[in-house]
């Protein structure tokens, strides 16, 4: 990883699904934690929480935990991130905020190293999927990439988790993370975040209108930008990524 020149194009959010995707604040409302976020991440954050869904028929979840599901992530340098002035701001308006005592700060050492957007989803469960050699050959054409990361960002699914966004490069009007995904034959997507902060319990009005705020100051801000030339084929028990494994590097140089 390198720092890239200050030339590089990125995608507008025009092209990105950030403003479709983002959480919808109601005046004098709280935020309640949806039901993805109480099945997959509350029981790891908060297990004692009255409102866990430990497990739901259909799905492979245990108390956040599920089978070993393999996907193919961009690496986010977390020691890069976590000495970037903007990143420095970020946190310590986080934890002035009124709503800082919900949040389960334990995690952001824990997955420092783990950090990361994902490009390809779910492309195995148990094994580590047998990735295409001509497919990868392909992929190595691709070059290094360059990515910023801005934020904050709250969705509209998962509610409880915060993310940063991340902003892919430009290329002759081309987003690369989807030239990756079209050079192995993955489904193309418009939405990359990287999951940092969690909650372990629900905002009340005036927390929800205090994140609301703190997610408009930092919606064009940039946290980070970085040059990376490689992914990574991670394969993960839980969507936090604490139990987590790198099965392969993949090139793109």
């Amino acid at each position: 990883m390198s720092n890239p020149p200050s030339t590089i194009l990125f995608c507008p959010d025009a092209e990105l699904g950030f403003e479709r995707s983002r959480t919808r604040f109601q005046p004098g409302e709280g935020l309640t934690l949806d039901e993805t976020y109480r099945l997959a991440h509350l029981p790891l954050v908060a297990p004692s929480h009255p409102r866990i869904i430990a497990t739901r028929e259909g799905s492979s979840y245990v108390m956040g935990r599920h089978e070993r599901v393999f996907s193919l992530v961009l690496p986010v340098p977390g020691d890069a991130l976590a000495q970037a002035p903007a990143y420095h701001d970020l946190d310590e308006a986080m934890r002035a905020a009124p709503f800082a005592g919900k949040i389960a700060w334990s995690l952001l050492d824990r997955r420092r190293s783990k950090l990361h957007a994902t490009i390809c989803g779910s492309l195995s469960t148990g094994e580590p999927p047998t990735l295409d050699r001509s497919r990868l050959r392909d992929l190595r054409g691709v070059g290094p990439i360059t990515v910023e990361l801005r934020g904050l960002f709250s969705g509209n699914v998962n509610r409880g988790r915060l993310y940063l966004r991340a902003y892919p490069e430009s290329r002759k009007g081309e987003n690369v993370f989807r030239q990756i995904q079209r050079s192995l034959g993955c489904r193309e997507t418009d939405l990359y975040v990287v999951g940092l902060y969690n909650m372990t319990d629900d905002l009340d009005p005036p927390e929800a209108a205090a994140l609301a705020s703190l997610l408009d100051r930092w919606w064009d801000r940039p946290i980070l930008r970085y040059e990376i030339d490689h992914l990574w084929l991670m394969g993960a028990t839980d969507d936090l990524v604490l139990d987590s494994v790198i099965a392969e590097t993949v090139s793109l140089a």
